[in-house]
This record gives C-alpha cells, structure tokens and sequence, in this order.
C-alpha cells in the first residue's frame, strides 16, 4: 500500500509541475493545496488572493485558456474540483453569471455560475475518453447578455496505471526444426495495454518466460522468442510449453502484468537411418507360385517421419537376383519381394539375397553421422509342388498339303511331367477349337493325324489347341496352340475373271481391240499364275477374230475383218480355253460373247438391237412404245366419255315394257291409277281387314322357298291401315324369310280421320267437266295417257 500510494502521488505531482512550464504568462498556477484559477483580461488570481501575485497585463483579449487536468478513476465523497473561471468584469458584485457548455458540460463537469468553480461529478475513465473540449462565457445575471465572446479550453484526464498488459492473439503456436543451434529464432508475441503509452510507465512493458527454460529465451523488449539449448532432438522430445509475462511499469515492483503460453513445436529432420528390425530373414515359396506373388515383406524401421522416414529397397547380391524382385511400399514402409521368373524345385531347392534399405532424401549437414542405410539377408525356401505338364514347344507350326490322304499323320507334339514322380501323360484335342473335327490325336504319342479332307481355298490356316493331362492327377493339365497350314495343290483350274460381253462396231477396223479379258485361278502356286490362251481346234481358222496374249497375263481379241453387220448376224460366240501352269496342268473353257453394235463414228457406241433399222430415223423403240401407250389411252378416255353422255341423254320416263319395280319411284308421280296392278295389290287397299294370310312379294324373288308363315286371327272390320301397317310391319321383322324392307305402296288411301281429307283427284267434289286434258300430250306418252284417263272419267260421268 505505501507502494501505491506514493506512485499514485507521483502521477498528481508531474502534471502540476507540467502546467507551471507550459502555461503562458496569463495563467499563474496555484500552490499545491489550491486549484488554478483562469482569469480574463490582465492577470489570473489564485484562490487566495494576496498583494504579493504578480500582475500580467495583456491588451489585445479578455479571455486567455489553458488546459486543465482531471485525476481518472478518482472517487471521492464530494466532486473533484477542476479548476476556476474568473473575469476582471466582475467587481464583486455578484452581476455576473458564467455558463459553461461543451463535450460533458451539465453531466460530467458543473460550474458555480457565480464563483465560477469547474467540477467533476462522475468517475473519469481516460481510456473511454482522453480529453473534454467545453466552452465557457461571462454573461450578465440579469439580462443574460454576453459580456464577452465564448472561448473554449480543454479538461484533459490523467492517466493512472489501471489496465494490464493482454495477449490479443494468445495462446501462440510455433515451430521450429529439430536440432537447430543455439539463438534460432522461434517467435515473437506482442501484447498492448490501453494506458497512456506517452506518460509515465503505465504502458512500457518488459518480456520475461516464467516457464520454459532452459529451452527457450525471450528478448525483455522485442519479445522475440529463441533456443536457449542447441540440438534439441526431436525423437527425445518433440513438443515444448512455453508461459511468457508481459510487465508494465517498465517491469518494475506494483506494475501490472499478463500471461500467455506459447507451445513450441520441433519438426522433423533427416537425421536418422534407416535400420533393419532383424539382420536374417526366412521365406518359403511353392514352386508353381504366380509370377509377380508376393513371397515376403521385410522393413527398415527410421525414427524420422514424413518424407524423412522414406526408404528404398534394392536386392544387391545373392544368387536370385534374376529371379527375385523388391519394391518399395510408400504407406507402410515395407519392402516387398516379389518373383520374377519361373521356379523349379528340381533344379534349385533355396536362394539367398541380400537386401538394402537408404534413405530417399538424405540432408546433407547430418552425412557425417555415417551412411543413412542398412542390409539384411534374405533366405527363400522352394517347396515342391505337383506341376502340370510341361510340353516341348510352347506353340507347334505343322504343314500339310490340301489333299493329303485321310488318317495320314501331320505332326507330333510331346510333353512329360517335370516331377520327380514323372506320371504318364495323355493328349486330346480341346474341340472348340476343332468344331468340324478335322484333326485327330493319338491319346499315348501325341501324333496328329487328318480327319477329314481339306480344302485351301475354304481355309488355309487351322489352329487347334492341345491338352496334356497327367493319367495320376488329372487336375494338372496344360495347354499348347498349335497351327496347322494347309499347302496348295494344283486342283482348280483357270476361269475368267468374271462374265465378259464384248461390244464389235458395225464399222469397225481390221485388227481393232475388241475385248481384254484376264483369268483367275483359285489355287496358290509358289510361282505366281501363268495361264495359257488357245482357241478350240476346230475354230483355230476362225476367220472372224483372233487372239492376242498380253505381257500382264491377259488376253486381247481382236477383229480380223471389218463390215461387220447385225442384219446378218447380231451375236457371235467365241470360245476360248485357258491353261495353267500347274502339274498336271489344268484347263477350262470359257466363251465370250461378242455383239455387233452400231457405233458413231468415233467409236461410241449408240445402238445393238436389230429393231433400231425398222424405226424412224430419231425414234427408239422406247419412244414408239411410249407414243403407242399415249394413243391408247387416248382412246379409252373417249369410250368412257360417250359411255357417260350416253347415259345422260336417256329420258327419265320408264318405258311401257319396263319393270316400274326395278325403278327409283319418283314422289311427284301419282302412279296409274286403279289400272296399275303390278307395283301393289290395290285390293289390300281396299279391305285391309281382309287378308291376314302369307302375302308373296312380286318386286324381289326370294331365293330359298318357305312356308308361309301363320297369319294373324282376323280382326273386325274398320281396322285403321296404320295399324295394319304396324302389324305388318312387326311379320316382317319376325319373318327370317322376309325382305328386311317394305314395299308396300299407298296412294289413294289417305288414312281415317284425317283433318286435312283425301288429296286424290278421284274423290274431289269439283266438277271437271270444263277442264280440257289434250295439253297433256305434248308433255309425253305417260303424260298423254294420264289425259286419256281423265278424258274416259268425264266421259263416264256424263252417261
């Protein structure tokens, strides 16, 4: 406590005797028991006023300020006093008021508007808020009127040592390699304190680590971190805690501090070589095992890490260095061994390698600790193991000619067991690869022999596969491709290469190319073909054509004469035969077909139909055909055409032989009267109550015959005809015999009770007697018939 006390006296006393130097010569400082007073105009008193204060006179202002100080975090029972404003205005007559206005006028600072005192009413904080700027003025206690302008000046808090050092970024982490000499710089952290850094020591900090040594140091000023040990080893220990103490008050006794902790991390360096967990190794492998197996693993352990710890593992001696292989594992570390070749228990029982593991990456400044690798050897075992058998050849090429004789034998594969136990074995042909079975092959010896005959020109190559079985185990077994090439005999002869057609010009020139042809021949000799031309004995005079053998083993054909003309001969054949040079020799007869054309005169040639003389000169028999064809049709369109105005120009009024019920019935005919008997029975019209029997339609024949079908029970007389026609009506639909249409016909009979009353000219009241019927003659027979009738009526009535 005295500590403190006496720092905090330390801090009152400094910014009083600043303020004695800096004040200009209006501003008097005040004793030490006394707070200054600020005046206006020529002089500034102290709060006791004395003849022995010396007196500044100034003429130019009023008002003159300074700055005034406030102790923070100073609490108290009653407000701190700031400070005091006086005027030389003021008699002391009490007429004069001050104001104060400004940053914390009325809630931080207060002023005695009549002695004018400044204080402080609230805690200061100079970390929230450094300094006040406040206005004060002079006015007149009654009017309130300015009796100067307003100046400012500024309260300034003082500081105190209140706040310690932090760590903004704490806690810290950092690294640094392992084995590094002593002063490697590590780190460094900072911490801040929010005093003021420009007055006193509240905000100077001194660096020390309260825990950590002797590893580390630590600069008191720059709080850089560094070793303080050289060499430390990572594989000894490979993180460090470090607390570091930030002090203020330039470290000294009551100054305020803070911690933070910093871990320090060492990494790894290439600094350790690899090493062999064993120096002997043992392995034991099947004979038979896959090329590429892995036998063994073998390791190098390294106390480094990462890249560090990478090793590569070679084979650099021993008596399997052909046979054996070593690769590295990237993720384990290990060495593998793996087999190259093919083992044999009967040749070689066991091996030895010796084996080397070095570091990948080696640093150069720790090559003096020796070479960073290390070697172990490796003993491999081959065990025994029932191999399957092991044929003489891997693949077998036989040969044999295409008409070789059946059962003759083609070639011989061998094989034997590679055990020491040596079992029998037994040969057969895998048949897919045989579908047609062309080949055999003897079970004991291996011979191959033909089954069926072959043909080069189907298939020159044939690849069939064997199979060697051991007769004591016959899981083990072993294949062999073997290619069998079919030799050409000479055994088809010569032809042309395809269907020729040569073309001869009418006026064509003696010894003109007609025709080159060339011929094939299915076979194969060693030599190449070589065919021979010759025309048939009998036609060796020819006295038309004659043959030419060209150099490219073709054949010219040339004309002998000209005037060649397709009157006399349109097609003339030519048979030719063609020889190769094959032993025997073979040969075939081809005929060439050669026709006489009609050629333009550069030799193009236009025509080599005989019809071409008989046409028109520019007409095709194409065109005549087509110009025939036009003709006819021509002449169809006209027949249709008559045909139709034919059946336009007949009149519409049947004649009197014709079957009015095989015509379309017109609704504005009145049909003939009583007379016409044949389209309906007008007796049915007449009693419709009267026949209830089976009535035979006249206007379609039926097909098939049938018994009437059973009429209705008669009914009275007076029956509606619409109700007889209802009946009739439901026969009809019931009947399988009947038409599925009506054809009854009503003309006269306009039914019973109708309103409208009959229509028919037979029955009106009208006398007609005036009317004269001779007009109707001119409209045509049935019209001129219609007037006779009605002539006969009139007649009638007058008798």
């Amino acid at each position: 406590m005295p500590e403190r006390l006496a720092e905090m006296l330390l801090d009152l006393w400094t910014p009083l005797v600043i303020l004695w130097i800096t004040l200009p010569p209006c501003v008097h400082t005040a004793p030490m028991n006394q707070s200054p007073v600020l005046t206006s105009g020529s002089h500034l008193e102290l709060s006791r006023p004395s003849e022995e204060q010396r007196i500044l006179n100034r003429s130019k202002r009023g008002w003159v300020w300074n700055q005034m100080f406030v102790l923070e975090e100073f609490s108290g029972p009653e407000p701190i006093l700031v400070g005091r404003l006086h005027t030389d205005l003021d008699p002391g007559s009490k007429k004069i008021k001050y104001i104060l206005s400004g940053d914390g006028a009325g809630t931080i600072f207060q002023i005695n508007d009549i002695t004018g005192d400044i204080h402080a009413i609230k805690r200061l904080d100079r970390e929230e808020k450094a300094e006040y700027t406040l206005t004060a003025q002079a006015v007149d206690w009654e009017t309130n009127k300015p009796l100067e302008p307003p100046s400012e000046f500024i309260i300034k808090v003082q500081d105190i040592n209140d706040n310690a050092p932090e760590f903004l970024n704490g806690p810290y982490h950092a690294t640094v390699p392992e084995m590094s000499i002593l002063g490697t710089s590590v780190t460094n952290v900072t911490a801040t304190d929010a005093d003021d850094p420009v007055y006193g020591n509240s905000a100077k900090l001194v660096y020390s680590i309260l825990e950590g040594q002797p590893y580390f140091s630590i600069e008191p000023e720059t709080a850089i971190i560094k070793t303080a040990l050289p060499n430390m080893d990572r594989e000894a220990k490979e993180e460090y805690l470090v607390v570091i103490q930030a002090k203020d008050m330039g470290g000294h006794s009551g100054g305020l501090s803070g911690t933070t902790t910093l871990t320090v991390t060492l990494t790894d360096v290439n600094d350790n070589p690899p090493k062999f967990a064993q120096s002997l190794y043992h392995f034991s492998v099947p004979e038979d095992v896959l090329l590429g197996t892995a036998i063994g693993r073998v390791k190098a352990n390294d106390q480094d890490i990462g890249d560090n710890a990478q090793s590569s593992y070679d084979i650099i001696d021993g008596d399997g260095t052909m046979l054996f292989e070593i690769t590295s594992d990237a993720q384990a570390q290990d060495g593998i061994i793996r087999l190259r070749k093919p083992l044999d228990f009967e040749t070689k029982k066991s091996y030895t390698l010796k084996v080397e593991a070095a570091n990948v990456h080696v640093d150069p400044r720790f090559s003096g600790r020796g070479p960073f690798k290390d070697t172990a050897t490796v003993k491999i075992v081959v065990e025994d193991a029932d191999e399957p058998p092991v044929f003489s050849s891997p693949t077998y090429l036989l040969e044999v000619h295409e008409n070789a004789a059946l059962n003759s034998v083609i070639g011989q594969v061998t094989a034997r067991d590679p055990d020491i136990t040596s079992s029998p074995i037994r040969f057969s042909i895998d048949r897919h690869t045989d579908l047609e079975r062309q080949f055999n092959v003897n079970a004991e010896d291996g011979k191959i022999t033909l089954a069926t005959p072959l043909d080069r020109e189907l298939s020159v190559w044939h690849n069939i596969t064997i199979i060697a079985t051991e007769i004591r185990n016959h899981s083990q077994i072993s294949r062999v491709p073997v290619a069998i090439k079919v030799l050409d005999v000479n055994d088809n002869a010569p032809e042309f290469a395809s269907e020729y057609e040569a073309f001869l010009c009418e006026n064509g020139k003696p010894g003109q190319v007609i025709q080159t042809v060339s011929a094939m021949d299915k076979d194969d000799p060693k030599n190449g073909h070589y065919f021979l031309y010759s025309l048939l004995p009998e036609m060796v005079n020819n006295p038309n054509f004659t043959i030419k053998k060209n150099e490219d083993n073709s054949l010219s054909i040339l004309a002998k004469h000209n005037g060649f003309n397709r009157q006399k001969q349109e097609v003339y054949l030519l048979p030719i035969i063609i020889s190769d040079s094959g032993n025997p020799p073979l040969s075939s007869t081809g005929t060439l077909t050669i026709r006489v054309c009609g050629c333009s005169s550069d030799g193009v040639v236009q025509s080599c139909n005989v019809e071409a003389y008989v046409l028109p000169i520019g007409l095709s028999m194409g065109a005549l055909i087509a110009i025939l064809a036009c003709i006819i049709l021509l002449l169809v369109i006209v027949v249709l055409f008559v045909t139709l105005r034919r059946h336009k120009n007949e009149p519409l009024i049947i004649k009197d032989d014709e079957d009015v019920r095989e015509n379309i019935i017109r609704y504005d005919d009145e049909g003939g009267g009583e007379e016409d008997t044949e389209a309906f029975d007008i007796a049915t019209l007449q009693n419709p109550d009267g026949i209830n029997g089976f009535l035979p339609r006249k206007d379609i024949k039926p097909d098939l015959q049938f018994m009437p079908r059973q009429g209705l029970a008669p009914v009275p007389n007076g029956v509606d005809v619409d109700e007889f026609i209802n009946v009739r009506l439901h026969e009809a639909d019931n009947d399988p015999t009947a038409p599925p249409y009506d054809s009854i016909q009503i003309y006269g009979y306009e039914g019973r009770g109708s309103v409208a009353g009959s229509l028919s000219s037979l029955e009106s009241t009208t006398s007609d007697s005036d009317q004269n019927f001779d007009y109707l003659s001119d409209w045509g027979p049935r019209f001129k018939r219609l007037g006779e009738l009605y002539s006969v009526g009139e007649s009638d009535k007058e008798t």
